[in-house]
């Protein structure tokens, strides 16, 4: 299938998933790196005060505020 045909048929609401290779699918940029990072025991206390206002995890704040700030200095 030819790329415009793809994009039309995507487009229009058809089903595309049987040209799509899900198992071998990724998004550029989001692979996942794991990183250890130590905090003063006051800072776990306070991210897990937010987490719990929020109703997330701890990680999921931390994930939020970091790519947040990221996103400004760019």
């Amino acid at each position: 299938m030819k790329a415009e045909d793809f994009d039309k048929a995507f487009d229009d609401g058809d089903d595309i998933s049987e040209y799509l290779d899900l198992e071998s699918g990724r998004r550029p940029n989001q692979e996942i790196k794991r990183v250890n990072v130590d905090f003063p025991v006051w800072m776990v206390e306070s991210l897990d005060r937010e987490a719990r206002r929020l109703g997330v995890t701890r990680q999921s704040v931390i994930k939020v505020w970091l790519a947040q700030k990221l996103e400004a200095g760019r």
